[in-house]
């Protein structure tokens, strides 16, 4: 597989970006105590975070996938990508607000002001579920490439290989946490975006294009259509479909994940953390409309040269990078996967020890509680949970592997899909409702709606042939809604406190 280059040189280059990495973690890791590992102190700056935002939210699988995807779906997803724009600015105007009115370290927080303990509880775990199965999921797939063109050749185990790569996370987090991924996320995603202009560039040479016969090319094939407007029932790429998934998966995906509000919340102020979500929102347009660009490009250099297009599409990008381009292509493609994997595997082990700390131990609970808490047994705690998350992670990884057949493994990750309908219903009724609800049974309505979710999903494909797809998520999310409206009551009292359930002029439609 590696015939063109020196699987030696790949190595050594991973080695010395992951050497930088924990360069940048020590330098940033520095007396880092419990609230600069968790929001950095709010000290980020704004366009730090707008820029390495980018990489966290596109994984390795994006970085491999999206390319592979243009063939069938052509450019459909940007209607998606749109869709995401207005889904970050609900975010922006509305949850953004409320989090920085109400001073939380976890989102999930508000929950517990807004509900009561249980819903708190079932929010994070929720969450703490849904974030492990996806990050086990996007480690394992990059590992998989990594072990079939770098690894295999020096006889490293894949065993060895996910666990050298989780311990090399685990070293450049665990002192600094978000104030170290801040920055470490910057150098993941220019990595990342150098990768991805190179290969454009390699392509071109190959076909002998500039960039305007390239963007030509890209502009009159066939695979660049955006827009889908027949067949509602039975395209998945239908216009509807796509915009609205876009708008509530970056809703839930971002706006109500741990994980992704994690670094806005380090910003300085309300205002800074709204400029990062807006840019973010902007340049992420022209960054997924530069690797459909690719991926069609990609298509086009493989049909001009006679090459197979593998059965699985995921790998037409690193076939091409390792076997058709110029050695220097193959390496940057490495080093881009990594970057791509790596920028939102961090930040996932990162946010998994926050929210577990925070909302199953009660770290902040304990601070404000006025008790002689030992800040030093608190960091320790912390970095067991750290250290807990990454072997759980590892483990999960081996699972999948184990299992080692694709079809059962993705089901397993849209499993972990279904449970972010729940916390839409619970944030939703939130905000856009002033009943309060009988705690105790909200794990009951947030464990059913998947269950429902999953099972009216075969009903409409099997009798009426219609094949839902992210309209999953709104669907988990409606009966996440209705079911919490059955066990909800009106208090007056509470009603006068607002959509937060703290003072209504907490509320955060006031900035609107």
């Amino acid at each position: 597989m590696l015939d063109q280059l020196n699987p030696l040189l790949i190595l050594l280059i991973i080695v010395a970006y992951f050497a930088t990495l924990i360069v940048i973690s020590y330098f940033t890791g520095k007396d880092s105590d419990n609230e600069n590992f968790f929001l950095a102190g709010r000290k980020s700056p704004w366009y730090v975070v707008a820029f390495g935002m980018i990489g966290a939210s596109l994984s390795g699988v994006t970085f491999i996938s999206v390319p592979g995807w243009v063939e069938g779906n052509k450019f459909s997803y940007m209607v998606m990508v749109f869709g995401y724009f207005f889904g970050y600015m609900f975010i922006a105007f509305v949850l953004m607000p409320m989090y920085y009115r109400l001073q939380l370290t976890s989102i999930y927080t508000y929950l517990e002001k807004r509900f009561g303990v249980v819903s708190y509880k079932t929010g994070s775990i929720f969450f703490l579920l849904s974030r492990t199965i996806g990050a086990s999921f996007r480690l394992y797939l990059v590992a998989l490439v990594l072990q079939e063109f770098v690894m295999n050749h020096f006889g490293v185990p894949f065993p060895l290989t996910v666990l050298g790569t989780i311990v090399l996370i685990w070293i450049y987090t665990f002192r600094g946490g978000i104030k170290t991924i801040i920055w470490t996320d910057t150098l993941q995603t220019l990595a990342m975006l150098v990768a991805v202009v190179l290969t454009i560039i390699f392509i071109g040479n190959k076909m002998d294009a500039g960039l305007g016969d390239m963007f030509s090319m890209v502009a009159q094939s066939e695979n660049s259509q955006i827009f889908f407007f027949s067949d509602f029932l039975g395209d998945s790429k239908h216009f509807v479909k796509m915009f609205i998934s876009g708008v509530f998966i970056a809703i839930v995906m971002t706006g109500l994940d741990q994980d992704m509000m994690q670094k806005n919340l380090s910003c300085r102020t309300l205002k800074d953390a709204q400029k990062n979500m807006i840019t973010f929102s902007i340049v992420l347009i022209f960054v997924n409309l530069l690797f459909l660009a690719m991926g069609a490009l990609l298509y086009i250099y493989a049909a001009n040269v006679g090459l197979t297009i593998p059965e699985k599409t995921d790998l037409l990008y690193p076939t091409i990078a390792l076997n058709h381009l110029p050695p220097i292509a193959g390496i940057v493609f490495i080093i881009g996967l990594v970057a791509a994997a790596y920028s939102s595997a961090d930040s996932a082990l990162t946010s998994l020890t926050t929210s577990f700390c925070v909302d199953i131990l009660g770290f902040e609970k304990k601070n404000k509680s006025g008790e002689q808490t030992d800040i030093q047994s608190m960091k320790r705690t912390r970095t067991l949970v750290h250290i807990g998350f990454s072997i759980l992670l590892f483990l999960v990884i081996m699972v999948f592997w184990f299992i080692n057949d694709e079809a059962v493994i993705k089901q397993i990750f849209t499993v972990a899909g279904y449970t972010y309908g729940p916390l839409l219903g619970l944030y939703f009724f939130g905000f856009f409702t002033k009943q309060s609800v009988q705690d105790k049974w909200v794990w009951v309505v947030c464990l059913l709606a998947p269950i429902l979710t999953f099972l009216l999903r075969w009903v409409f494909a099997t009798y009426l042939g219609y094949n839902m797809s992210f309209e999953l998520l709104l669907l988990n999310g409606l009966l996440t809604f209705v079911g919490l409206f059955f066990i909800s009551f009106y208090d007056g009292e509470e009603a006068e406190k607002g959509f937060l359930g703290v003072d209504i002029v907490d509320n955060p439609y006031d900035t609107l």
